[in-house]
Protein backbone atom coordinates (compact mmCIF):
# COMPACT_ATOMS: atom_id res chain seq x y z
CA UNK A 1 0.00 0.00 0.00
CA UNK A 2 2.47 2.39 0.86
CA UNK A 3 4.90 1.42 -2.40
CA UNK A 4 1.12 2.21 -4.69
CA UNK A 5 1.27 5.69 -2.54
CA UNK A 6 4.43 6.88 -3.47
CA UNK A 7 3.52 5.53 -7.26
CA UNK A 8 0.93 8.07 -7.05
CA UNK A 9 2.86 10.80 -5.54
CA UNK A 10 5.24 10.23 -8.51
CA UNK A 11 2.91 11.22 -10.89
CA UNK A 12 1.41 14.49 -11.52
CA UNK A 13 -2.31 15.05 -11.45
CA UNK A 14 -2.44 15.52 -14.76
CA UNK A 15 -0.13 12.78 -15.94
CA UNK A 16 -2.63 10.35 -13.56
CA UNK A 17 -5.64 12.16 -15.35
CA UNK A 18 -4.32 11.24 -18.31
CA UNK A 19 -3.26 7.63 -17.71
CA UNK A 20 -6.44 6.96 -15.86
CA UNK A 21 -8.23 8.82 -19.10
CA UNK A 22 -6.26 6.78 -21.18
CA UNK A 23 -7.22 3.08 -19.39
CA UNK A 24 -10.64 4.51 -19.41
CA UNK A 25 -11.07 4.91 -23.31
CA UNK A 26 -9.05 1.31 -23.76
CA UNK A 27 -11.20 -0.45 -21.31
CA UNK A 28 -14.31 0.35 -23.05
CA UNK A 29 -14.12 0.83 -26.63
CA UNK A 30 -12.46 -3.40 -25.57
CA UNK A 31 -16.09 -4.39 -24.18
CA UNK A 32 -17.75 -2.16 -26.98
CA UNK A 33 -16.13 -3.68 -30.14
CA UNK A 34 -13.96 -6.73 -29.27
CA UNK A 35 -15.09 -8.62 -26.09
CA UNK A 36 -12.63 -11.31 -26.65
CA UNK A 37 -9.40 -10.80 -27.40
CA UNK A 38 -8.23 -10.06 -24.25
CA UNK A 39 -4.69 -10.27 -25.25
CA UNK A 40 -5.44 -6.78 -27.41
CA UNK A 41 -6.33 -5.60 -24.12
CA UNK A 42 -3.37 -6.70 -22.16
CA UNK A 43 -1.27 -5.19 -24.90
CA UNK A 44 -2.99 -1.85 -24.78
CA UNK A 45 -2.98 -1.32 -20.69
CA UNK A 46 0.75 -2.60 -20.89
CA UNK A 47 1.77 0.07 -23.81
CA UNK A 48 -0.41 3.32 -22.47
CA UNK A 49 1.48 2.36 -18.98
CA UNK A 50 4.60 2.25 -20.39
CA UNK A 51 4.37 5.63 -22.03
CA UNK A 52 3.57 7.65 -18.73
CA UNK A 53 6.69 5.89 -17.72
CA UNK A 54 8.96 6.96 -20.53
CA UNK A 55 7.28 10.41 -20.39
CA UNK A 56 9.13 10.52 -16.78
CA UNK A 57 12.37 9.82 -18.38
CA UNK A 58 11.83 6.14 -16.16
CA UNK A 59 13.28 3.12 -17.61
CA UNK A 60 10.32 1.30 -16.33
CA UNK A 61 9.02 2.57 -19.10
CA UNK A 62 11.62 0.74 -21.81
CA UNK A 63 10.86 -2.54 -19.41
CA UNK A 64 6.90 -2.31 -19.81
CA UNK A 65 7.79 -1.62 -23.75
CA UNK A 66 9.94 -5.01 -24.32
CA UNK A 67 6.38 -6.78 -22.83
CA UNK A 68 4.63 -4.84 -25.52
CA UNK A 69 6.69 -5.51 -27.85
CA UNK A 70 6.05 -9.09 -27.68
CA UNK A 71 2.74 -9.24 -27.11
CA UNK A 72 2.36 -6.48 -30.42
CA UNK A 73 3.79 -8.52 -32.74
CA UNK A 74 1.95 -11.89 -31.99
CA UNK A 75 -1.57 -9.63 -32.57
CA UNK A 76 -0.20 -8.14 -35.57
CA UNK A 77 0.64 -11.92 -36.88
CA UNK A 78 -3.42 -12.66 -36.58
CA UNK A 79 -4.05 -10.07 -39.75
CA UNK A 80 -1.16 -11.31 -41.37
CA UNK A 81 0.93 -7.56 -40.56
CA UNK A 82 4.02 -9.05 -41.31
CA UNK A 83 5.64 -5.72 -41.33
CA UNK A 84 4.19 -4.78 -37.57
CA UNK A 85 5.43 -8.30 -36.38
CA UNK A 86 8.81 -8.24 -37.99
CA UNK A 87 9.59 -4.27 -36.89
CA UNK A 88 8.60 -5.24 -33.18
CA UNK A 89 10.12 -8.51 -32.86
CA UNK A 90 12.72 -7.83 -35.24
CA UNK A 91 13.19 -4.31 -34.14
CA UNK A 92 11.25 -2.24 -31.52
CA UNK A 93 11.80 -5.15 -28.60
CA UNK A 94 15.81 -5.55 -29.42
CA UNK A 95 15.96 -2.06 -29.33
CA UNK A 96 14.18 -1.42 -26.37
CA UNK A 97 16.39 -4.12 -24.49
CA UNK A 98 19.38 -1.46 -25.60
CA UNK A 99 17.57 1.19 -24.77
CA UNK A 100 16.65 -0.09 -21.04
CA UNK A 101 20.83 -0.55 -21.02
CA UNK A 102 21.16 2.63 -22.40
CA UNK A 103 18.64 4.55 -19.96
CA UNK A 104 19.95 2.38 -16.52
CA UNK A 105 23.42 3.28 -17.58
CA UNK A 106 22.75 7.52 -18.20
CA UNK A 107 20.87 8.72 -14.77
CA UNK A 108 19.96 12.15 -13.84
CA UNK A 109 22.68 12.79 -10.81
CA UNK A 110 22.18 9.30 -9.90
CA UNK A 111 18.70 9.26 -10.38
CA UNK A 112 17.99 5.94 -12.05
CA UNK A 113 13.95 7.12 -11.72
CA UNK A 114 15.15 10.04 -14.43
CA UNK A 115 17.51 9.52 -17.59
CA UNK A 116 19.68 12.33 -18.35
CA UNK A 117 18.39 13.76 -21.49
CA UNK A 118 20.69 13.99 -24.76
CA UNK A 119 21.17 16.28 -27.67
CA UNK A 120 22.52 14.53 -30.99
CA UNK A 121 24.66 16.70 -33.08
CA UNK A 122 23.69 17.58 -36.51
CA UNK A 123 26.47 14.53 -37.78
CA UNK A 124 24.25 11.83 -35.49
CA UNK A 125 20.91 13.31 -37.47
CA UNK A 126 22.47 12.55 -40.51
CA UNK A 127 23.37 9.27 -39.96
CA UNK A 128 20.15 8.04 -38.24
CA UNK A 129 18.15 9.17 -41.75
CA UNK A 130 20.35 7.02 -43.51
CA UNK A 131 20.42 4.45 -41.48
CA UNK A 132 16.55 4.98 -41.81
CA UNK A 133 16.37 4.84 -45.42
CA UNK A 134 18.47 1.62 -45.82
CA UNK A 135 16.12 0.00 -43.16
CA UNK A 136 13.21 1.05 -44.73
CA UNK A 137 14.46 -0.70 -48.13
CA UNK A 138 15.33 -3.45 -46.57
CA UNK A 139 12.53 -4.15 -44.66
CA UNK A 140 10.06 -3.18 -48.06
CA UNK A 141 11.66 -6.46 -49.74
CA UNK A 142 11.15 -8.43 -46.98
CA UNK A 143 7.65 -7.56 -46.71
CA UNK A 144 6.70 -7.72 -50.31
CA UNK A 145 8.43 -11.63 -50.19
CA UNK A 146 5.73 -12.31 -47.22
CA UNK A 147 3.01 -10.53 -49.38
CA UNK A 148 2.11 -8.46 -46.11
CA UNK A 149 -1.38 -7.00 -46.30
CA UNK A 150 -1.20 -2.91 -46.83
CA UNK A 151 2.39 -2.85 -47.74
CA UNK A 152 2.74 0.98 -48.57
CA UNK A 153 1.61 1.96 -44.81
CA UNK A 154 3.97 -0.83 -43.18
CA UNK A 155 6.74 0.43 -44.68
CA UNK A 156 6.54 3.57 -43.50
CA UNK A 157 5.64 2.42 -40.22
CA UNK A 158 9.10 0.79 -40.33
CA UNK A 159 10.55 3.90 -41.15
CA UNK A 160 9.14 5.70 -38.51
CA UNK A 161 9.46 2.82 -36.06
CA UNK A 162 13.30 2.54 -36.46
CA UNK A 163 13.67 6.88 -36.37
CA UNK A 164 11.64 6.03 -32.81
CA UNK A 165 13.78 3.42 -31.19
CA UNK A 166 16.81 5.02 -32.33
CA UNK A 167 16.15 7.95 -30.81
CA UNK A 168 15.17 6.56 -27.96
CA UNK A 169 18.08 4.22 -27.04
CA UNK A 170 20.21 7.76 -27.58
CA UNK A 171 17.86 9.93 -25.29
CA UNK A 172 16.62 12.29 -27.43
CA UNK A 173 13.11 14.34 -27.09
CA UNK A 174 12.26 13.62 -30.61
CA UNK A 175 11.87 9.94 -29.75
CA UNK A 176 8.16 10.63 -28.30
CA UNK A 177 7.54 13.02 -32.31
CA UNK A 178 9.13 9.39 -33.94
CA UNK A 179 6.46 7.97 -31.61
CA UNK A 180 4.01 9.86 -32.47
CA UNK A 181 4.20 9.79 -36.31
CA UNK A 182 3.92 5.84 -36.03
CA UNK A 183 0.78 5.95 -33.90
CA UNK A 184 -0.66 8.16 -36.67
CA UNK A 185 1.02 5.45 -38.94
CA UNK A 186 -0.39 2.92 -37.00
CA UNK A 187 -4.21 4.31 -36.59
CA UNK A 188 -4.38 4.11 -40.65
CA UNK A 189 -3.04 0.45 -40.81
CA UNK A 190 -5.22 -0.74 -38.04
CA UNK A 191 -8.34 1.38 -39.46
CA UNK A 192 -8.24 -0.30 -42.70
CA UNK A 193 -8.05 -3.92 -40.87
CA UNK A 194 -11.32 -2.49 -39.13
CA UNK A 195 -13.30 -2.46 -42.82
CA UNK A 196 -12.97 -6.22 -42.70
CA UNK A 197 -13.20 -7.15 -38.62
CA UNK A 198 -14.82 -4.66 -36.52
CA UNK A 199 -13.02 -5.71 -33.55
CA UNK A 200 -10.10 -4.19 -34.32
CA UNK A 201 -11.33 -0.56 -33.97
CA UNK A 202 -10.41 -1.28 -30.09
CA UNK A 203 -6.58 -1.23 -31.56
CA UNK A 204 -7.33 2.31 -33.33
CA UNK A 205 -8.06 3.34 -30.47
CA UNK A 206 -5.21 2.08 -28.49
CA UNK A 207 -3.31 4.02 -30.78
CA UNK A 208 -5.14 7.05 -30.82
CA UNK A 209 -4.50 7.46 -26.84
CA UNK A 210 -1.12 6.42 -27.77
CA UNK A 211 -0.69 9.10 -29.73
CA UNK A 212 -2.13 11.83 -27.37
CA UNK A 213 0.33 10.47 -24.73
CA UNK A 214 3.39 10.89 -26.87
CA UNK A 215 3.13 13.93 -27.51
CA UNK A 216 3.01 14.82 -23.92
CA UNK A 217 5.82 12.00 -23.70
CA UNK A 218 7.70 15.39 -25.97
CA UNK A 219 6.19 17.93 -24.00
CA UNK A 220 7.47 16.31 -20.92
CA UNK A 221 11.03 15.59 -22.21
CA UNK A 222 11.86 19.61 -23.40
CA UNK A 223 10.64 20.70 -19.84
CA UNK A 224 12.96 18.12 -18.02
CA UNK A 225 15.89 18.81 -20.64
CA UNK A 226 15.44 22.35 -19.99
CA UNK A 227 15.63 21.66 -15.92
CA UNK A 228 18.14 19.36 -15.99
CA UNK A 229 20.56 22.15 -18.18
CA UNK A 230 19.66 25.06 -15.73
CA UNK A 231 20.94 22.80 -12.35
CA UNK A 232 23.94 22.52 -14.29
Amino acid sequence: MKNLKSLFHYFSKGELILWFGSVLVIVVSFYIFDRGNYLTLLASLIGVTSLIFNAKGNPVGQFLMIIFSLIYGIISLTFSYYGEMLTYLGMTMPMAIFALISWLKNPYNGNKAEVRVNHLAQEEWQRMWVLSILVTLGFYFVLKYFHTANIIPSTISVTTSFIAVYLTFRRSPYYAIGYAANDIVLIVLWTLATIEDISYMSVVVCFTAFLINDVYGFISWHRMGKRQAESE
